[in-house]
């Protein structure tokens, strides 16, 4: 503490505070005293940088806007350490996605519009993204199957999935939860085992389990190869770097940020598609992505990242999808 006393209290924007109310009672936010004066400086920090970048998206220098959201009282320290718990580790040798033989490739997918996808889900204060990523995957993949869209758990993965090199709310990898249901045999659905954000003894019930994986393939990391992927196989889990100011607070808009990088990833995600706006050229064709941060996040719980510009955010690095 300041030895100096109330003279180092921060000073607030008054003409925030209405809006600062309104935001702690819109996402629940209850502070202990000694707590909520930091917690508005980082609030009101957010903020002025949501304002400018907005600013300079009206100015044509952006192409994509940011808004406030239920992660505006965090650092973005905190927020990556928190949130983001893709473990970026070179992994074994796997199967390799061969690209079919297929003359045309469609110029945009969306698997949602196919029932191939479930609601956007809420990982909530839980470093399981990659868990949510690798249930996406396999959703997609038992309904190309069964004809069936399930539900299925993650807090099976997060509980269970030790063995296999995950760590469940301290991170973990897709591909190592495909290793799981297969050599586990089952994966239970959401119903039978929800999500608790935590990590708890493993309740894996055989007679609960609705998916399967007979294995799972790596797809080479070129943005055509994964283009192909996602267009012949059904969803992809992907891998990026999710730490930047700029993906906390994303609303709208064909992400691009010039700081990306495509080694460092650090957060597990889902595409489900890919398109373009407007004409299509080389800055505006993007990749449908489904987030675990809720559907208050972003455009519903979903982002749009630039595609075709240098693999950006490292999304077609370290992509997979089960086989079942």
């Amino acid at each position: 503490m300041n030895p100096g006393g109330a003279s180092s209290a921060p000073k607030f924007d008054a003409s925030l505070d209405a809006e600062w109310q309104q935001w702690k009672a819109t996402h629940g936010k209850v502070y202990g005293p000694n707590e909520e004066g930091w917690r508005r400086t980082v609030w009101e920090k957010n903020m002025k940088m949501i304002d400018l970048h907005n600013q300079e998206y009206n100015l044509g220098r952006q192409n994509f806007t940011l808004a406030m959201n239920a992660f505006g009282d965090m650092t973005k320290e905190e927020f990556t350490q928190v949130m983001n718990g893709y473990q970026n580790q070179k992994c074994k040798k796997r199967r390799v996605f061969r690209e079919p033989y297929i003359a045309e490739i469609p110029t945009t997918v969306d698997w949602r519009k196919e029932g191939y996808v479930t609601p956007v889900k809420n990982q909530g204060h839980c470093g399981s993204c990659w868990a949510f990523s690798a249930t996406g995957a396999l959703e997609g993949q038992m309904f190309r199957k069964t004809g069936k869209l399930i539900s299925l758990s993650e807090q099976n993965l997060v509980d269970c999935s030790q063995a296999q090199g995950n760590e469940g709310c301290n991170g973990g990898l897709m591909d190592n939860a495909f290793q799981y249901v297969k050599s586990n045999g089952g994966l239970d659905s959401e119903d039978s085992y929800p999500y608790q954000a935590t990590v708890g003894p493993c309740r894996y019930r055989p007679e609960d389990s609705v998916a399967n994986v007979t294995g799972f393939v790596d797809v080479p990391g070129q943005e055509s190869a994964l283009m192909r992927a996602v267009a012949t196989v059904g969803p992809i889990s992907v891998a990026i770097d999710a730490s930047h100011f700029s993906f906390q607070f994303y609303e709208d808009g064909i992400y691009y940020e010039r700081r990306c990088s495509s080694v460092d990833l650090d957060h597990g995600v889902l595409v489900v598609g890919y398109g373009f706006e407007g004409e299509d050229s080389s800055n505006n064709k993007y990749w449908i992505v489904k987030n675990s941060w809720g559907g208050t996040w972003g455009k519903n719980g979903y982002i749009k990242m630039a595609k075709d510009r240098n693999n950006h955010c490292g999304i077609a690095t370290a992509a997979s999808y089960p086989t079942v």
